[in-house]
């Protein structure tokens, strides 16, 4: 490698790695999180194909929960569950759009309109793609005729928390507000994700490939919000 193209790639990857510009800091961290998501899923999404130790396990996981189900531990997944459905999450979203609208925060409003419909609308792709069984049991705790793999529920929570705590990340000055953003959005999804396998509506490797995607989803998006937002400035700034 000669001088000139020593000194290029060096420019290259400072401009990746700078917090300002189009194309720099933001969009690598997007796109890193991207590429780690989607090898995530796949490995996932291969292990289901392959019916290997993976799936195994999650039907041995699957039957434990079911035969060892109590309460009030089943009421209150059951409650979890519910709230972060179709309707739930439907609702959710479009109060975080609103605050948005109220904050002209127009960019993050902008996120949530492609990041939570586009998120489903993957979710229901990769369904009918895969095509996996729901887990079955002699004595349900919840009963679903849809395809099992990934998870839309954790999927949609994967979404909202994501964005919601990205928001806060990029725009509190505390860094206890952020570090509290982040563990709470982790509680949050775990907490739906634990609910669809306690109850037997997913396997784990269902909610797993559920957060490795959407978590993937939501890095494009902001990414790709926040580079067309640097853009506008730029080009005013010209």
């Amino acid at each position: 490698m000669n001088q000139t193209m020593y000194s290029r790639l060096l420019r290259f990857l400072a401009a990746r790695l700078t917090p300002g510009g189009e194309f720099g800091l933001h969009m690598t961290a997007g796109l890193a999180l991207l590429v780690s998501a989607v090898a995530i899923f796949r490995e996932i999404a291969e292990a289901v194909g392959e019916q290997d130790d993976v799936a195994r396990f999650d039907v041995h996981l699957a039957e434990w929960f079911n035969t060892h189900a109590f309460e009030p531990l089943t009421t209150i997944m059951l409650a979890i569950t519910h709230s972060h459905g179709i309707v739930g999450m439907s609702i959710a979203s479009s109060l975080l759009a609103l605050w948005f609208w109220r904050r002209k925060a127009q960019y993050w409003l902008l996120c949530v309109v492609i990041a939570a419909p586009g998120g489903m609308l993957i979710n229901v792709l990769l369904k009918n793609v895969y095509a996996r069984p729901r887990p079955m049991f002699e004595e349900p705790l919840l009963t679903l005729a849809t395809y099992s793999f990934p998870s839309g529920h954790t999927a949609a929570s994967t979404l909202f928390y994501g964005l919601v705590a990205s928001y806060i990340v990029t725009t509190s000055p505390s860094w206890r507000r952020r570090f509290t953003a982040m563990v709470a959005a982790a509680i949050m999804v775990l907490l739906v994700a634990f609910s669809r396998v306690y109850l037997g509506a997913h396997y784990v490797s269902d909610v797993l490939g559920a957060m490795a995607y959407s978590a993937g989803w939501l890095a494009v998006c902001i990414a790709a919000v926040s580079t067309l937002r640097r853009r506008r400035l730029a080009r005013r700034d010209e």
